[in-house]
């Protein structure tokens, strides 16, 4: 199993951000796909979920109205967009997916500040 994170960087408060992450080594659509971050000095936490058929979705109360997760299983590839960035959402992303156990990539920085 491998996730692949992208998209991150530097952009101003107000900006946006559309984060990617490529998998392989699993039946991509088969599973739901999870968004999580890490803020500094924070543990790891969940922002966003997609359904394996994509028909539902969530996201925590911090980012909604701001985050949208989606999916395109002909690509394999899972992605969060990221509107109205704040300062606060300044974090690592990490995609996730739960087969025997809980599957992380890297992580891609996002850095919000002017």
């Amino acid at each position: 199993v491998q996730l692949v994170e992208s998209g991150g960087g530097l952009v101003q408060p107000g900006g946006s951000l559309r984060l990617s992450c490529a998998t392989s080594g699993f039946t991509f659509s088969n599973y739901a796909m999870r968004w999580y971050r890490k803020l500094p000095a924070k543990k790891r936490e969940y922002i966003a979920y997609i359904s394996e058929a994509g028909d539902r979705t969530h996201v925590v109360e911090s980012v909604k109205g701001r985050f949208t997760i989606s999916r395109d299983d002909a690509k394999r590839t899972v992605y969060l967009q990221m509107n109205n960035l704040r300062p606060d959402d300044t974090a690592t992303y990490y995609c996730n997916v739960p087969i025997e156990y809980d599957y992380f990539g890297q992580g891609t920085q996002v850095t919000v500040s002017s």
